[in-house]
């Protein structure tokens, strides 16, 4: 008799595995993508397991955090970062935000239609093009030193060459040099505002973490190189058009930063807006792109950007830092201890963040807050049901 329960246990744990793979293809094909333009659906938060009264507090609690480190007219913007290289707009939008849920919006306040530089959201979003790159093969392995793709000088020296694609997208590439007027460095309070730092020695590409946006400016260079056409034009083509995104977001280079690509002129874009320029996007938009990353890169029956390298984009380096391909981790519970350790983020100075939990199927963008993140966090989780 218990052989017999137990063979019966058995058969039911294989059809019961057997049937998770079709579930999640179905759980993938019916869910809600947004038509292009305005008409996204909304739905009252109890149609989606949420506590109305309690998200209500939490959209309250966002409204109330705005910004007084990034004056609306950017008046402290080379204070903070340095000289500019490009434009930057003469004002911003207040603090404003939105919720998904299941891709619905549940919740949204202030002027969410209007774009407005990300700061280095964009780097966020470099990544994602380093994942279509990989895709259409123009980069074999993101375990390649970039010299073998890229022979423009830029990888030449000893320092240089042992430099990979993943070590740009980890910020630990050590890369050696200018870019566009601003040096690898940061020394001196002209140049890079409160950002300055003091003279250090270059460890080996691979060993050691820094935040460091000419190196990130460096990787986009080299993405164009391989492209052969400006990233603004592969965001658009690639991603931005067929997530119905609308036509005001902007991918804004510095007017210096301009080279010869198969002998036309092509301007090279930034890794945020520390020195002008960089992402300008509207929050309705982020919002599709953070939905985009939490459907594993998919929208509707078309797999923009592969979902193996969105998992690998957001796993912990091996320095220490809980930091990914360009995103921002939550592995330790460190960033925001009362939010899951799978959550994950763009973010940009302002402060601008897109945060993306795939455990409750939220993403959360919040531009312009001077608020930690986690405690808005903490409040939309709490109307989870």
């Amino acid at each position: 008799m218990m052989r017999l329960k137990l063979s019966a246990f058995a058969v039911l744990l294989a059809f019961s595995t057997c049937q998770r793979p079709a579930q999640r293809a179905d759980a993938q094909a019916s869910a809600y993508y947004p038509a292009p333009g305005d008409a996204w659906e909304r739905r009252k938060p109890e149609q989606v397991g949420l506590d109305a009264a309690l998200l209500q507090q939490a959209v309250a609690f966002a409204q109330q955090q705005e910004t007084k480190q990034m004056p609306r007219d950017f008046s402290t913007q080379e204070e903070i970062f340095g000289t500019l290289l490009g434009p930057i707009p003469s004002d911003r939008a207040q603090t404003n935000g939105l919720i998904l849920k299941h891709g619905y919006i549940v919740a949204e306040w202030g002027e969410t239609g209007r774009p407005d530089p990300t700061y280095s959201v964009a780097k966020s979003v470099l990544s994602i093009i380093l994942g279509l790159t990989i895709d259409r093969g123009l980069i074999k392995d993101v375990h390649d030193p970039v010299a073998n793709s890229i022979q423009d000088g830029g990888y030449d020296s000893e320092q240089n060459r042992k430099v990979t694609w993943e070590h740009h997208l980890r910020q630990t590439s050590e890369w050696e040099g200018e870019l566009w007027g601003k040096k690898h460095d940061f020394v001196g309070t002209a140049a890079y505002g409160r950002g300055e730092r003091k003279p250090r020695t270059l460890q080996e590409p691979g060993a050691f973490y820094e935040y460091n946006d000419v190196r990130v400016n460096r990787l986009a260079l080299s993405l164009l190189q391989l492209w052969k056409k400006p990233l603004p034009n592969v965001l658009k083509e690639e991603i931005m058009d067929p997530i119905g995104a609308s036509n005001t977001w902007q991918y804004v280079g510095y007017p210096n930063a301009r080279v010869k690509v198969d002998g036309k002129m092509m301007s090279s874009v930034s890794g945020g807006t520390r020195w002008g320029g960089g992402l300008w996007i509207n929050t309705r938009d982020e919002a599709r792109l953070g939905y985009l990353v939490l459907r594993n890169g998919r929208w509707r029956d078309q797999q923009l950007v592969s979902a193996n390298w969105l998992k690998e984009s957001v796993k912990k380096g091996p320095t220490g830092q809980d930091y990914g391909y360009l995103w921002w981790l939550n592995t330790e519970k460190k960033a925001w201890p009362n939010a899951p350790a799978t959550s994950f983020a763009a973010i940009g100075a302002g402060s601008n963040i897109i945060w993306i939990d795939p455990e409750h199927d939220l993403v959360i963008v919040w531009r312009w807050h001077d608020g930690n993140p986690d405690e808005l966090f903490k409040r939309v989780l709490a109307a989870v049901k």
